[in-house]
């Protein structure tokens, strides 16, 4: 079995992209850490599936799969990615897309200047919605990573996020905090951990190492997670600039009940066929 495929990013954080629709997709955990290996794949931080619409009121149904072989709920970048693709391919004409997610649905808006805006959802702070294993919400929450006490921000954005605040981002210890905390035992499903400077109101600068995946160029879900938590603490404008190591997101949040937007770029890199 063959497969056409199209390799696209979102400031970095790279995709394979496979239309489920006019082809037959069945891939097992192998087969996609197969596909996203560097050395012997396509490589990729995530595959994503395109595919009809199991519900009346929405366009399509998208599927995310880390490079462990894990399917998770959502992807910002790959959301930008996963609208270009289908105006691209002709799958639809529209320039608003309704999606179905694991994570709930969301809706793409393709611009005039090609990039892509996502409504994400509205953040949810609850520690069920993540999960974590706390008794009571709260803005800020202590975990024991390698011997530190590390003071985290929490929220869904239809996958989970913990964001630390830093003094300089370049400095965080990424490398060891970010794989602790992704796997800490307070998050039975894992979580994504961020690492947030506040450069200003209206600007921060972001790393994230993502469950499954380690450190990515880009997190869409991320960038929409730290502006939630900084901004829910009062430290962040409704208007945000997010600067992470591969480029820059838009992101506007008008404060708790409301949805975050997202606005970025999402770019083809090549088309072609592969053997999973």
């Amino acid at each position: 079995m063959q497969l056409n495929f199209t390799k696209m990013h979102g400031l970095g954080n790279d995709f394979v992209v496979l239309d489920a629709i006019s082809q037959s997709v069945h891939l097992s955990p192998a087969q996609v850490r197969r596909i996203a290996d560097r050395h012997f794949g396509v490589g990729c931080d995530q595959v994503l599936l395109v595919e009809p619409p199991r519900t009346p009121d929405t366009d399509f149904r998208y599927r995310i799969y880390n490079a462990d072989g894990g399917e998770v709920q959502q992807c910002g970048n790959g959301a930008r990615c996963f609208a270009r693709f289908v105006r691209d391919h002709g799958l639809t004409g529209r320039d608003e897309i309704t999606v179905e997610t694991a994570g709930g649905v969301i809706r793409l808006c393709i611009e005039v200047d090609g990039q892509v805006t996502v409504n994400m959802g509205v953040p949810d702070f609850r520690p069920s919605a993540l999960p974590l294993l706390a008794l009571d919400e709260a803005r800020e929450y202590a975990l024991e990573a390698t011997g530190d006490t590390v003071r985290i921000g929490a929220v869904s954005m239809g996958n989970p996020h913990a964001v630390v605040q830093v003094p300089d981002v370049m400095r965080a210890e990424l490398a060891r905090l970010g794989p602790a905390i992704a796997t800490h035992p307070s998050f039975p499903e894992g979580v994504n951990a961020g690492f947030m400077e506040i450069v200003g109101p209206g600007h921060i600068r972001l790393r994230v190492h993502e469950r499954g995946v380690g450190e990515t160029l880009a997190c869409g879900t991320g960038a929409c997670a730290a502006v939630a938590v900084g901004r829910d603490r009062g430290r962040l404008a409704e208007q945000v600039r997010v600067d992470l190591v591969g480029g820059a997101l838009q992101i506007r949040w008008a404060g708790r009940g409301n949805p975050v937007w997202m606005t970025g770029p999402a770019v083809s890199v090549f088309e072609g066929r592969l053997i999973p």
